[in-house]
């Protein structure tokens, strides 16, 4: 895959831009990456803001042309966590990906992600915009007045970061999954998915919306949703927050 970045000084949300790009009709290659220095409204999942100071963070959004069906799109993003799993693993950061969307440092988040399927139009092609947030130099300050664990690789490693650097650094790990995905969807993904998230067998409790269910891990089926052993059996999870 050849990546294509495009900086930006500010963004409201570089998922957004990018929607709005291919709603205009404007051409969009596959690889191209949308990049800001400065988020003022960004979201994550179930729309949780997700905002970020001038060049603390590294906030972009990657466009995958592909003709995939909905049901693999979570999938993809799991791929996506795992390529920033491995290049957090090559800065001694002990990062572990968070079923479905997230990469943690023990239990402080310090990546999230979110995918977004956008439909084929007169002159642009279907695929998938993939919205990565990755806390890069965000202080101990900032990470305590967010409503969550959160850390950063400046908190892990003591070391500031260029945001230009770290976002080539990942393109390596983000094309060797996202290909290992293509190849192949989730069950390329299950073994190394399944090790660093797992292990099978741990007590969960997952929340979405008013909806509680508790269990352990029984594994992930075919497109990466979580099989949750409860009284009543397995239960498929397409959704939530795990805890």
């Amino acid at each position: 895959m050849r990546f294509t970045v495009e900086w930006f000084d500010r963004l409201a949300s570089t998922n957004a831009y990018m929607k709005e790009h291919i709603s205009r009709d404007l051409p969009l290659k596959n690889g191209t990456v949308f990049a800001t220095r400065e988020q003022t409204a960004g979201r994550g999942r179930s729309d949780r803001k997700w905002q970020s100071a001038p060049d603390t963070n590294l906030c972009f959004s990657l466009f995958l042309q592909t003709d995939c069906e909905l049901i693999q799109v979570p999938s993809l993003t799991m791929a996506v966590a795992l390529a920033v799993t491995d290049f957090l693993n090559g800065q001694n950061i002990p990062a572990r990906p968070k079923w479905p969307n997230d990469v943690l440092v023990g239990t402080h988040k310090i990546c999230g992600i979110l995918s977004e399927r956008v439909e084929k139009s007169n002159k642009s092609a279907a695929g998938i915009i993939i919205g990565i947030g990755l806390n890069v130099n965000m202080t101990n300050q900032e990470a305590e007045s967010i409503d969550r664990p959160a850390t950063s690789i400046l908190i892990e490693t003591g070391n500031a970061a260029n945001l230009s650097q770290t976002l080539e650094a990942l393109f390596h790990p983000l094309e060797y999954w996202i290909g290992q995905w293509q190849n192949g969807g989730f069950s390329n993904l299950r073994n190394c998915w399944t090790e660093k998230s797992g292990p099978i067998g741990k007590t969960l409790t997952v929340h979405d919306g008013a909806i509680k269910k508790s269990g352990t891990l029984a594994g992930f089926g075919d497109h990466g949703e979580l099989l949750l052993q409860t009284e009543n059996g397995i239960e498929t999870i397409w959704s939530g927050d795990v805890s």
